[in-house]
């Protein structure tokens, strides 16, 4: 359920409505606006009786039920895009957010050599990957708390913040001392125990759409996060798994404006591995811009014929900063869209 309390209403008549609510054995998570508070509940209970009692209750506006399973990342709880604030940036915001980085931390020359390239090129935030899960357990698994190290090295250096991924929930309090966004890849979009732990990181959470997962299930996934405590959670499409050969996965681009109508959640795209050929990158970057993303997630290695993981989809730094200049009159177009709130989607480009 959502509860709309009226404008200026009074923190007794709030507290007052809260009580009400966990008298019907429901539990409550609230936003406090600038001028109203919206008051989420979830739980199990009489929701007829409940919404009857709320709607008679002083100070309540409004009180309704929400109909999508994902509560609180729905637009029916919020119906304004949520920014996610990130090392002084605000990802989902005003500003189309480029991420770039290569897929494992190999070095301390390989990861500072990319780190200040694509901050050159107009990156904003530097991925890289310090735990790797890999097919096979004879891959290049990563460097671990070494590459953490070396992830901060490179903030240090250029000042970009920190994406990296999160495999376990026994190592949250490890990596949220190193990073400024826990990214949870496609194989552990499911993993529960760790959805729950980072709704209590203090992070950023980037969380990637599962190899095989529907909009809706990546959805629920978000909810744990936010359910658990976590409002600041980034989508993000990196393409599905189905009969198609020619490309590494299939990228739903359709995914971007569906779930930019379901949840008020900022929107990423990664066409590195919705394609895993780095000559294809750069158009699907074009159409991310063009249908609404907010940004971009690119694996770029300083050599990628000698990457330790994923050289093919890999941009080399010249390349990158190429794709970064192309996308310059397309992201002037998705600026003037944002700031006029017309979807970035009806962009003519």
């Amino acid at each position: 359920m959502i509860i709309s309390m009226r404008p200026h209403a009074t923190r007794q008549e709030i507290d007052h409505v809260c009580e009400r609510i966990g008298e019907f054995g429901y539990k409550v998570h609230s936003i406090e606006g600038e001028e109203r508070v919206v008051i989420g509940v979830v739980g199990m209970g009489d929701v007829t009786a409940c919404l009857e009692s709320l709607e008679a209750t002083p100070g309540v506006e409004r009180a309704m039920r929400i109909s999508a399973p994902y509560k609180f990342v729905s637009r029916e709880f919020k119906k304004e895009r949520s920014a996610i604030q990130v090392n002084g940036l605000q990802i989902g915001g005003g500003e189309f957010i480029v991420i770039a980085g290569p897929c494992s931390v190999e070095s301390e020359d390989q990861i500072l050599q990319t780190a200040e390239a694509v901050a050159a090129a107009g990156a904003r935030m530097l991925r890289g990957g310090a735990f790797k899960p890999r097919t096979s357990p004879y891959d290049f698994q990563g460097l671990e708390l070494e590459g953490l190290k070396l992830l901060r090295k490179a903030k240090q250096a250029t000042g970009l913040g920190i994406v990296t991924e999160i495999m376990s929930d026994r190592d949250v309090d490890m990596v949220a001392e190193y990073t400024d966004v826990m990214q949870v890849g496609a194989r552990n979009m499911q993993n529960f125990a760790l959805l729950k732990s980072l709704g209590a990181c203090g992070r950023p959470v980037l969380l990637k759409r599962g190899m095989s997962s529907t909009i809706k299930e990546l959805l629920m996934s978000a909810e744990y996060i936010v359910a658990h405590g976590n409002p600041n959670v980034i989508l993000c499409e990196r393409g599905i798994r189905t009969f198609e050969t020619a490309t590494r996965n299939t990228c739903d681009i359709a995914a971007v404006p569906v779930l930019n109508e379901l949840t008020h959640l900022p929107v990423l795209l990664d066409p590195s591995h919705a394609t895993g050929k780095r000559s294809l990158v750069p158009a699907l970057a074009r159409a991310a811009v063009a249908i609404g993303a907010d940004g971009l997630v690119v694996e770029v290695h300083p050599c990628p014929e000698k990457a330790a993981s994923d050289g093919a989809q890999s941009l080399t730094l010249e390349s990158f900063a190429a794709m970064m200049r192309s996308l310059a009159p397309y992201l002037r177009l998705w600026k003037e869209a944002r700031d006029s709130e017309v979807a970035p989607s009806a962009i003519a480009v």
